[in-house]
């Protein structure tokens, strides 16, 4: 009887030790931490939960602001500043990182995402806010530097045309924002999510079980959202006229700007949402597909549409959704479903 009764009582303690230790870790798991930083010329808000979340928040800040200091066109002393001032130069291996997707991207959008734009930005005034309608004759000469094929780069050390400059701002957020999910994994994070402006990405699912929510901005009246899509481990990618944009005499002319023609987009497009779990791709995409209009961004979707998934709102307020998330956005107004 002594012996069944201690047995009994060593059983007791193992299963209060036990539960003790699932209650501790339960509760390690629901600790969270959520801070907002002012980079790349947008705010962030970064979301993580785990023991670590303060440690992989603060981590990814760090993250943030050194590749706000390697890749920022504002700064002089960035790397890609100085490649620009040099004309070339050995590169960092995340600037080869992004290069190189955006050559593949350059190819696959037949020249659509061009990251030497950024002497056809200067022209328009959008990196200075000091705005220019450009003439015919100013387009064409700038227009002769922006061709990303002649960038010549062997995976280390990049060599631009005379007067030929990069810019990232169309790729960079989407690497952040995916460098971000690797430094929260490196923690032992169990759920997170960053938000990069329009950018956001989200690991895993929330704590409960369910999908991570993220609104989709409607286009045409500011504040108010057009749906919200459930996601995990995926980047959701924004782009759209209403970002950055000038008038005059009349007109709007809109930062998305087309490498072929020098002028803003003018497709029947005014709001492009790429989901992919790779935020450089998803990224790179949003803009081109803005660049492409409704039908030829269809297209491009039933090659490429298994890295990515997107949603569609054409000037005519039409709404597109690709049968990949479909049973994952919800809203208010009607869709067609692309299959």
């Amino acid at each position: 009887m002594k012996r069944r009764q201690k047995i009994l009582g060593i059983g007791l303690c193992l299963v209060f030790l036990i539960g003790g230790i699932s209650y501790i870790k339960y509760q390690e798991e629901q600790k969270s931490c959520t801070k907002q930083l002012f980079a790349m010329d947008t705010f962030m808000s970064f979301t993580a939960y785990g023991k670590n979340c303060e440690k992989a928040v603060d981590a990814a800040i760090d993250e943030v602001e050194r590749l706000d200091a390697l890749l920022s066109t504002g700064k002089e002393t960035s790397e890609v500043s100085r490649i620009n001032a040099a004309g070339g130069g050995e590169v960092s291996e995340d600037t080869a990182v992004i290069l190189q997707e955006a050559m593949e991207v350059y190819q696959r959008t037949e020249g659509l995402f061009d990251v030497s734009i950024y002497p056809l930005m200067e022209l328009w005034g959008f990196p200075s806010q000091e705005y220019h309608v450009p003439t015919r004759e100013e387009l064409l000469e700038v227009l002769s530097l922006v061709d990303a094929s002649k960038i010549a780069f062997d995976g280390t050390y990049i060599k631009l045309l005379e007067g030929q400059r990069i810019d990232f701002g169309g790729i960079a957020k989407g690497y952040t924002s995916a460098r971000v999910m690797d430094i929260f994994q490196e923690y032992g994070i169990h759920s997170g999510m960053v938000t990069l402006g329009g950018n956001v990405q989200v690991l895993n699912k929330k704590l409960d079980g369910s999908k991570w929510q993220v609104a989709i901005r409607d286009p045409e009246h500011e504040g108010k959202i057009l749906g919200v899509l459930g996601v995990e481990n995926q980047a959701v990618i924004t782009s759209g006229g209403y970002e950055r944009y000038f008038e005059e005499d009349g007109e709007t002319y809109i930062h998305i700007l087309n490498p072929r023609t020098g002028y803003p987009a003018d497709k029947d497009l005014i709001s492009v949402t790429v989901i992919s779990e790779d935020g450089m791709l998803a990224d790179a995409l949003s803009t081109s597909l803005y660049l492409m209009g409704r039908e030829e961004a269809v297209s491009y979707w039933e090659r490429y549409g298994e890295e990515f998934e997107m949603i569609l709102v054409t000037e005519k307020g039409e709404i597109l959704v690709t049968e990949g998330i479909c049973e994952e956005f919800e809203t208010e107004e009607e869709y067609l479903v692309i299959d």
